[in-house]
């Protein structure tokens, strides 16, 4: 039975329609449950006051807030109740529950050590829309033994308000959630289409790539962003912005690495501890400290070449979404596009420089054969004829010169085959490398081979002008720099690719030439053709190994 006066009634309904008004009026969730707690306490009198929050499946608490238990209360207590004993009651049968003494009740189970005794206890349950969210829980009523009919009434009316006011905080913060996602959407919206603007109007390979870098850096708030571009077996880190301090010969193998899968499934891996996940030490590439990462490929055409690789995300957390693994996939895909068109670009400038100085050699070849030699051998007839004329001192002085004419003839006939061998154009790859490897064993002393299987079979000019280049740079560093005494030399087909093979005995170690071609030129030369070179140096010698296609 109620136990107020009326006027204490009236006073208690009027402050419940005053809660009320306040309690909708609480758009944020964690404010609005400690103001349910406050005013549950200050209706009912209770010490203590708690909610439980049901998990989805309404079976267990999935969270406990309490009022009036102090911090070091709490440490004694230990771990927050999961729904148990009484609480466990009230979730089997969500109806209002009060008992004087919570202890003789069949299903107590009785509190842990360092818990405060607690006798009297009301319970509520918080329905919304019909179903049970949670629970008020009260216990130890201030001046009292037990708490009465008006409490009851008081609290379940106050569960009521409640619901509404949980409902409505869940709803605003649903689509504050909504409204952030659609806005961070629709900017990263934005930014990709500046990005793919501004990617679009540059075509220097360099300078895209550091732009990419920088822009997609910014796009997913990453520490640092990497691009890794495919080199053979490895990938090599092209460009870089943020905090990575790159080393120059910085390489990551794509057999056994994660960055590896990455290129062969062409999909993002969004990685959480790159100390595990990463399958590669991070100081390997200056990111020592690095804690997460996010892989996305570059693919262009169905190929995935290269790889965006951004490490820790900057605010609260350091790890990536799934917002930003969209973001920058859809990024990485005007970038790859971008990249191609540059390395095309570039691929054709450099294809033109080749082909304008190959167009140089073959006429400084004929300028030479056509005049100069003739000249000369003009010259060599008639000091001959003179020497047959003159007295003796005469003719041993146009005999000395003779000779020396003879030795001029001769290197320029070399300087002519070096420039543009007229073997390669009349007789064949086969025929001009042979050629050249006799040459190279008579100018430096070595034992040389040659072994092949094309015959007499041609390939495309271009193809035999790339092997010939690269051969003739490989047979000029072992002669130069190798120290060796055998050199071999293979040219084979081996299904549709073209393999030339230059191996010696030398010193081994490999270096770059200054002023000449080098290595990076056999690289540009055969990259230019489709193809690649290979090169394996150790104390038994050096193996360049180029492969061109033929198709």
């Amino acid at each position: 039975m109620p136990t107020r006066s009326p006027d204490a009634r009236a006073a208690a309904l009027g402050r419940l329609l005053e809660v009320g008004r306040s309690l909708t009026a609480e758009l944020e969730l964690e404010p609005l449950l400690e103001r349910i707690l406050a005013t549950a306490r200050e209706l009912t009198g209770a010490r203590y006051a708690a909610i439980g929050v049901l998990d989805e499946d309404r079976r267990a608490l999935a969270r406990f807030v309490t009022a009036g238990v102090g911090a070091e209360t709490q440490a004694a207590i230990g771990h927050l109740p999961r729904g148990q004993g009484i609480l466990g009651l009230l979730i089997d049968r969500p109806e209002p529950l009060r008992l004087a003494d919570v202890s003789a009740h069949p299903r107590s189970f009785g509190f842990p050590a360092g818990h405060p005794p607690m006798r009297a206890f009301l319970g509520v349950p918080i329905l919304i829309r019909g179903e049970a969210w949670g629970n008020l829980y009260l216990t130890e009523k201030t001046g009292a033994d037990d708490f009465d009919e008006d409490d009851v009434e008081a609290v379940v009316v106050l569960a009521e308000w409640a619901a509404v006011a949980v409902h409505n905080a869940r709803l605003y913060g649903e689509a504050a959630e909504q409204r952030a996602s659609l806005q961070a959407a629709v900017g990263r919206l934005e930014a990709t289409i500046d990005v793919a603007l501004a990617l679009g109007g540059e075509t220097d390979l360099k300078a895209l790539l550091e732009l990419i870098a920088r822009r997609a850096r910014a796009l997913v708030d990453a520490d640092a962003l990497l691009i890794w571009l495919q080199d053979g077996p490895d990938l090599r880190i092209a460009a870089s912005d943020g905090s990575a301090r790159v080393p120059p010969d910085a390489a990551i193998p794509l057999e056994g690495s994660t960055s590896g899968q990455v290129i062969r499934d062409g999909r993002p891996v969004r990685i959480d501890d790159v100390r595990t996940g990463l399958r590669v030490s991070p100081a390997a590439f200056g990111m020592a400290d690095a804690r997460s990462a996010l892989l996305v490929p570059l693919v262009h055409r169905g190929r995935s070449f290269g790889l965006l690789a951004a490490f820790d995300r900057l605010g609260d957390t350091a790890t990536f979404a799934r917002d930003d693994e969209r973001a920058l996939q859809s990024f990485a895909a005007s970038a790859a596009s971008a990249v191609a068109t540059a390395r095309s670009v570039e691929a054709q400038r450099l294809r033109d420089t080749i082909a304008g100085a190959e167009r140089e050699r073959a006429r400084w070849a004929r300028e030479l054969h056509d005049e100069t030699l003739q000249g000369m051998a003009s010259l060599k007839l008639a000091l001959t004829a003179a020497s047959r004329t003159e007295g003796e001192r005469s003719r041993e002085v146009l005999a000395l010169a003779m000779d020396r004419l003879d030795g001029d003839i001769a290197a320029l006939r070399a300087i002519i085959s070096d420039l543009r061998p007229a073997a390669l154009d009349e007789l064949g790859l086969v025929a001009a490398l042979r050629t050249l490897l006799d040459r190279t064993a008579a100018d430096h002393g070595l034992a040389v081979a040659l072994t092949e299987s094309l015959g007499e079979a041609r390939i495309e000019p271009e193809i035999e002008t790339v092997a010939y280049r690269i051969a003739q740079e490989a047979l000029s560093n072992v002669a130069k720099h190798a120290r060796a005494t055998h050199v071999t030399l293979g040219i084979d087909r081996v299904d549709d690719r073209l393999v030339v093979t230059v191996g010696d005995d030398g010193v081994g170690g490999v270096a770059e030439r200054p002023g000449g071609f080098g290595l990076a030129g056999m690289r540009e030369r055969a990259a230019l053709a489709g193809g690649a070179v290979r090169i394996r140096s150790g104390a038994a010698g050096t193996t360049v190994t180029a492969t061109l296609p033929l198709d």
